[in-house]
């Protein structure tokens, strides 16, 4: 027995001896380092000077987390700033404040991970900075945020997602908690990206740019090491940065735009997040997420584009104008709807969008830098009345408004107009909506209402959805593509190129001009017509007059109408060459009688259709004139009577050559594949519908000779001697199906 204490007593002192040594090993490799700094905590006690803000550490709740492990970067005010704050707030000192002021008070300086004065200018990406990524930083997410609050009697949380839809509401992340930024200004940072001290003096008036500043605060140390992280004493205190839509809340000269905003703001009750505040408050009341559906940001949203990485290099910017600018400004704008719930949702979208950048804009570059529908500013600096940083963008407020292309554009007067709604709809589903929101083309638009829509047999059916075109003389709509073929043809057709303001004045005289998609319209005496128009004889007369940055807007009565397929350009010459007008039908007449005697292969008088003029397909006919084909026909050139000059028409009365001159005749005087009027803008060489040998195309050059757009020469491509006619401005330009037919006064070379 005695053995066997001594035994075990044995054992003991080994097991004793054995864990001592192990104890002194753990502690030399993993024990803390002799001369490892304090935490945050004992430092800032060790100092001596930091006494308040160590009693505002311990209101919030965060001594422990400061005076133990933790990986964090601390702008530490001194007991100088606090003493001024509290000067500056009527307050005696941290005793008074409450757990929620303390709270912001030490959280909003307190950043994530620890940061260097060097490190805090690169990308923090989750790895080491890439060498792109350095000087780029300004920004760095703190540990403050703010919770559930009360706002018209519900519970409210802002979502940190920039974007949402009211069709497909945020959802609650509780990963991400809407965390504010702070941001700082370092001399690296501003060197490289080309700002000046000038720069923040703008954005910070009266506070020297000192290398290094947080905000508005001067940093007075910088780098001081921790074991839990990176002190750098500030002399300010730092208080959390409104976001946007907190700092509008706070200004009166801005709540004409804060009540607008308000009018986009959407709820959406959130389980999740009613849950978590159930737990930490014992409420049982829901809670909601505030978002903006709509808007190209949601002003309480301060986590940029995404949390953590791209709002450490990026913010949102605005630039919101006084309530006196805005409210003059959106009486024009809803001249007819009169307020913005009875007009489109979209016009609010679009007004306030157009008032918001996505990215960071400095003060140098504000007036320069595209905003989210990708348009530099209408003010200009002297505009700008207020440069702020905020917790979540760069505020600029304006004693201006800042005019939208859409708005200020001749897209408007459909747009924002309850009579122009099909219209608009047509607009928009074409290249037409680009071209008149184009602020440097200028243009014209004629305004065809609804009842002229409806008249002209189209109709928008939203149960489809679909365009519907109802014929003439029938009653059931055709819903099929044909219909919204014909509908972009027809609203391209309201839309012209007029650079030289040529529709500035439709009440007198005439002009002509071409549309986006390559068709002309005319206008004369105070009528307007296309091709439609001249086979249907109608017209469409102007009933106001609206001017807009690019060109002049024409509310009318009635519609211009495409040209329906029996129109052919052969029909059109049928016309002229048997109209009532003897002025008009001796400069076509000869012409039309050669063509309808041509051989069936060449003319189908069945569907008053020539050879090679395909449907779709733009063409332009240079008829000459019945003097000049007589000439031609003295010169032997057409089968005639060279004596008198009487031509001859009929198969009969012909040669085989003669038939084939004939037949040379027409395709040589159809330009193919291109429409030009006598308008001094389409000069060049234009290939023919008559081919050579070889296949290749003749070819004719219309050219202008001078400055008068009204006279216009045609030269045929012969090798020697070419001839040159001249157009008949008068009897030109008429108008034909995806053509024009002008007069001239010779028979070019067709041989």
């Amino acid at each position: 027995m005695k053995r066997s204490i001594q035994g075990l007593l044995s054992f003991l002192s080994f097991v004793l001896l054995f864990s001592a040594c192990q104890k002194k090993d753990w502690d030399e490799y993993y024990g803390r380092p002799a001369d490892l700094a304090p935490p945050i905590y004992q430092q800032l006690q060790a100092k001596g000077n930091f006494n308040t803000l160590l009693a505002v550490i311990e209101k919030a709740g965060y001594k422990d987390i400061l005076g133990t492990a933790g990986s964090w970067t601390l702008f530490a005010p001194t007991d100088a700033a606090f003493q001024k704050y509290f000067q500056e707030q009527g307050i005696s000192g941290p005793e008074v404040l409450t757990k929620d002021q303390a709270r912001k008070l030490a959280l909003y300086g307190l950043v994530f991970n620890p940061y260097r004065k060097s490190q805090l200018t690169a990308l923090q990406t989750g790895g080491a900075p890439l060498p792109e990524y350095a000087n780029i930083a300004y920004r760095r997410q703190t540990a403050y945020y703010d919770f559930v609050y009360d706002e018209n009697g519900k519970k409210v949380m802002a979502a940190g997602q920039p974007h949402g839809t009211a069709s497909i509401p945020f959802v609650y992340n509780p990963k991400i908690d809407n965390n504010k930024y702070i941001p700082y200004f370092i001399t690296s940072f501003m060197d490289y990206n080309g700002l000046t001290p000038g720069d923040y003096n703008k954005l910070y008036p009266g506070v020297p740019f000192s290398g290094f500043n947080v905000a508005d605060a001067t940093v007075l140390e910088a780098d001081i090491p921790a074991e839990n992280g990176i002190i750098h004493v500030v002399d300010k205190v730092l208080t959390p940065l409104p976001n946007v839509e907190q700092y509008l809340a706070s200004k009166p000269e801005y709540s004409e735009f804060k009540a607008l905003l308000d009018k986009l703001a959407f709820y959406t009750e959130s389980p999740e997040l009613t849950r978590r505040y159930n737990v930490l408050t014992g409420s049982s009341e829901p809670v909601f997420l505030k978002t903006y559906p709509g808007m190209a940001f949601a002003p309480n949203n301060e986590n940029f584009l995404s949390p953590g990485i791209t709002g450490q290099y990026q913010s949102f910017s605005v630039a919101i104008p006084t309530n006196q600018q805005l409210k003059a400004y959106t009486d024009d704008l809803l001249e007819y709807y009169k307020t913005f719930e009875a007009a489109p949702p979209s016009v609010l979208e679009n007004f306030i969008n157009s008032h918001l950048w996505v990215g960071t804009v400095w003060p140098e570059s504000i007036v320069d830098q595209p905003n989210f529908q990708f348009q530099a500013a209408t003010f200009n600096a002297s505009n700008v009345i207020e440069n702020k940083v905020l917790s979540n963008a760069n505020f600029y407020g304006i004693n201006a408004v800042q005019q939208a292309d859409i708005f200020r554009s001749l897209y408007r007067h459909a747009y924002l107009n309850p009579d122009y709604l099909l219209m608009t709809r047509a607009i928009d589903g074409t290249d037409a909506r680009t071209s008149l929101m184009s602020v440097n083309l200028k243009q014209t638009v004629i305004l065809a209402n609804d009842a002229a829509f409806k008249a002209s047999g189209y109709d928008w059916y939203p149960d489809q959805p679909a365009w519907g075109y109802t014929a003439p003389n029938t009653t059931t709509p055709n819903l099929q593509a044909i219909a919204t073929t014909r509908v972009n043809r027809m609203v391209q057709m309201h839309v012209l190129l007029t650079p030289n303001g040529e529709f500035d004045n439709v009440a007198t005289g005439e002009g002509i001009a071409e549309t986006i998609h390559g068709e002309y319209v005319k206008y004369k005496d105070g009528k307007i017509f296309a091709a439609g128009n001249v086979a249907d004889g109608s017209f469409v007369t102007v009933t106001a007059k609206k001017n807009s940055v690019n060109g002049t807007a024409y509310q009318a009565a009635g519609a211009l109408k495409i040209a329906e397929d029996d129109f052919t350009l052969g029909r059109s010459i049928e016309l002229l060459g048997t109209h009532s007008d003897p002025n008009i039908k001796n400069k076509f007449s000869h012409f039309w009688d050669y063509l309808r005697n041509t051989p069936t292969s060449v003319w189908d008088n069945s569907i008053k259709k020539i050879a090679g003029v395909d449907d779709g397909v733009f063409h332009t006919a240079l008829i000459p004139t019945n003097a000049a084909i007589e000439d031609a026909v003295r010169a032997g050139i057409l089968p005639g009577t060279p004596a008198t000059g009487v031509p001859r028409f009929t198969q009969a009365s012909q040669t085989e050559a003669e038939k084939a001159s004939v037949v040379d005749f027409i395709m040589y005087s159809i330009v193919a594949k291109t429409t030009f009027a006598v308008d001094g803008k389409k000069a060049g060489t234009y290939p023919t519908l008559l081919k050579k040998g070889n296949g290749e195309s003749r070819l004719v050059t219309v050219s202008y000779p001078s400055a008068d757009p009204t006279l216009m020469n045609a030269t045929d491509d012969a090798a020697a001697s070419p001839v040159t006619a001249t157009a008949n401005y008068t009897f030109s330009n008429n108008l034909a199906n995806r053509a024009l037919i002008h007069s001239i006064n010779k028979v070019l070379k067709f041989k």
